[in-house]
C-alpha cells in the first residue's frame, strides 16, 4: 500500500526548507507527497509563531484535514508546537506534537500513524534547543531557486518576538557541510540559492567564521549561480559584506533588511540594536556602491505606544529612503513576550490602518524603483514554471520580469533590457539569445 503524506508550511522560508527536509523523509520510506487539501494518510503542519493568524490557520488546517479523511494522522511541529504544545495537544483529531528539535526526528519518536485518542507530545526546553536540523528546499518543484538554511535561533531579545523561545540560541552549521549541501545543489542544475536562517548575518559566530567567510568560499564555487540572501539585520551588514557583494555578480544586489519602525521612541521599545540615522546611512551606503540595488524593508505597525505622529516618522521615512519595497506587518500580541506588558495599546482597527497606508506606500515605492531601470540591462533568472502562455522570472535586484513562454529560457541566465512596465511587471528585450526576443505582456 502506497501511503500519502501532505505538508503544509505556516510562515518564513526557513520553515519551507525545513518541510521540504522533512518530506524527503517520508519520500525515502515509501510515502508519496500530496496537496494538503486532498485525502492523505498523514498530515504534517510546520507552523509559526510570529502572528496571531498563523496560529488561527494551524487549527483550520487540523479541521480540513479531519474533514477529508478522519482517521488521518495529524503531526503538529514547529514553532507554535515548541511554544503551545498543550494548546495543540488539546485541538481534536491531532496525534502528535513535535518541538523544534523533535520534527527532524518523527520517525525515531512515531513507531507508527495509527491514531490513538491521546496526542503524543515530545518538545524539549528552549535550553536545550541546540540541534542545527540541515535543510534546503526548492520552489514549486523547479530547478531555478533553492534554498538553503545556513543558521538557527537567535541571541537578540527583540521585545516582540518569540522566536528565541521557539528555535534558542543563535548557531549554525559547519562550513565545510555547507559548501557539501551548496555544491550539491549547484550540481542538480540550482541557479539561485537564498541563504536562510532566523539570523542569516549571525552565521559562524560561535564557530570562529562569519558569514563574509562563508560567502567568500561559496563565490569560489564552480557553476553558474547566483547567491541571494534571504534577509540580514542592519547592524550586521558590514563593510566588508557590501564590498563583497560589489565585487561580484555571484552574489545578487538585493537587500531584505528589517527597520520595524521609523520612531526613535519605539525602535528603542522593540529593543532593537541599532539607531535610525545608522540605518539611514547604510540604505544611501548601499545605493552609492552596489548598482541598482534593489532593498526591502520589514516595518511593523501598531506596536504598543505608537502615537499617530510615531507613525507618521516611520512613513515619512520610508517614502525619503531609496528603497525597493516593504514588507508590512500589524502588531500582534504574543504572550511571553515583553511587549505584551507595555503600556500605550493601539486599537486594532487603527493598527489595520496603518498598515493600509505603508502597504500603498509600498506599491508606490517599488512602481518607482521599476521605473528607475526603464532601458537598463538586468541579469534575469526565467523560472521553467508556465503560466497560460507566459513564464516569469526574477533579475538579481529582485524585479518580476515577465515573458511569452519560451522552453529555451528555462533556468537561463539572461540579459534583459527593460522597455516597458504594465501591469506591475516589467518587460524588455533579451540580448543575449540569438537576434533580441521582445518580451511581451502574459496572458490573464
Amino acid at each position: 500500500m502506497n501511503n500519502k503524506v501532505a505538508l503544509h508550511t505556516l510562515g518564513c522560508k526557513l520553515n519551507y526548507s525545513e518541510t521540504s527536509t522533512i518530506g524527503s523523509q517520508f519520500l525515502n520510506r515509501g510515502f508519496s507527497v500530496v496537496d494538503v487539501n486532498t485525502k492523505a494518510d498523514v498530515y504534517l503542519f510546520n507552523t509559526c509563531t510570529v502572528t496571531e493568524n498563523a496560529e488561527r490557520e494551524c487549527r483550520q488546517l487540523v479541521r480540513r484535514a479531519l474533514r477529508n479523511n478522519p482517521e488521518a494522522f495529524i503531526i503538529v511541529t514547529g514553532c507554535y508546537a515548541q511554544l503551545r504544545p498543550e494548546e495543540i495537544a488539546a485541538i481534536d483529531g491531532v496525534d502528535a506534537v513535535l518541538g523544534s528539535n523533535e520534527k527532524f526526528e518523527l520517525f525515531s519518536i512515531l513507531q507508527n500513524f495509527e491514531k490513538k485518542g491521546l496526542a503524543c507530545i515530545q518538545v524539549s526546553s528552549t535550553e536545550d534547543l541546540s540541534y542545527f536540523g540541515p535543510a534546503s528546499s526548492t520552489e514549486a518543484d523547479s530547478r531555478t531557486r533553492a534554498f538553503l538554511k545556513i543558521q538557527d535561533g537567535c541571541d537578540y531579545n527583540c521585545s516582540f518576538c518569540t522566536i528565541p523561545l521557539a528555535r534558542g540560541n543563535s548557531r549554525s552549521q559547519p562550513t565545510e557541510q555547507l559548501i557539501q549541501s551548496f555544491t550539491k545543489l549547484v550540481e542538480q542544475g540550482y541557479k539561485e540559492i537564498i541563504l536562510t536562517g532566523v539570523n542569516v548575518g549571525d552565521y559562524g559566530k560561535n564557530e570562529n567564521t562569519s558569514l563574509l567567510n562563508l560567502l567568500q568560499k561559496l563565490i569560489n564555487i564552480d557553476g553558474e549561480f547566483r547567491i541571494r540572501i534571504s534577509s540580514i539585520e542592519p547592524n550586521l551588514l558590514t563593510e566588508d559584506l557590501i564590498d563583497l557583494a560589489a565585487s561580484t555578480e555571484k552574489i545578487c544586489n538585493h537587500f531584505h533588511i528589517p527597520l520595524q519602525s521609523g520612531s526613535t521612541r519605539i525602535l528603542r521599545a522593540m529593543q532593537r540594536r541599532y539607531a535610525i540615522h545608522d540605518y539611514e546611512e547604510l540604505i544611501y551606503k548601499l545605493n552609492q556602491r552596489i548598482k541598482d540595488v534593489g532593498i526591502g524593508v520589514d516595518v511593523i505597525v501598531g506596536f504598543p505606544g505608537e502615537t499617530e505622529e510615531d507613525f507618521i516618522h516611520t512613513h515619512n521615512f520610508l517614502r525619503d529612503l531609496p528603497i525597493s519595497y516593504l514588507h508590512v506587518f500589524t502588531y500582534s500580541e504574543r504572550p511571553d513576550t515583553k511587549a505584551v506588558t507595555l503600556p500605550g495599546s493601539v486599537d486594532v482597527v487603527e493598527r489595520k490602518r496603518r498598515n493600509n497606508i505603508l502597504r500603498i506606500l509600498s506599491e508606490k515605492k517599488r512602481s518607482q524603483f521599476y521605473e528607475s531601470m526603464l532601458g537598463k540591462e538586468l541579469d534575469v533568472l526565467f523560472e521553467s514554471e508556465r503560466v497560460k502562455n507566459s513564464m516569469l522570472g526574477y533579475s538579481s535586484n529582485y524585479i518580476r520580469i515577465c515573458n511569452e513562454y519560451d522552453e529555451e529560457l528555462t533556468n537561463r541566465m539572461v540579459k534583459v533590457e527593460i522597455n516597458r512596465i504594465e501591469k506591475g511587471m516589467c518587460y524588455g528585450n533579451i540580448l543575449d539569445i540569438k537576434n533580441s526576443i521582445d518580451l511581451v505582456p502574459a496572458i490573464s
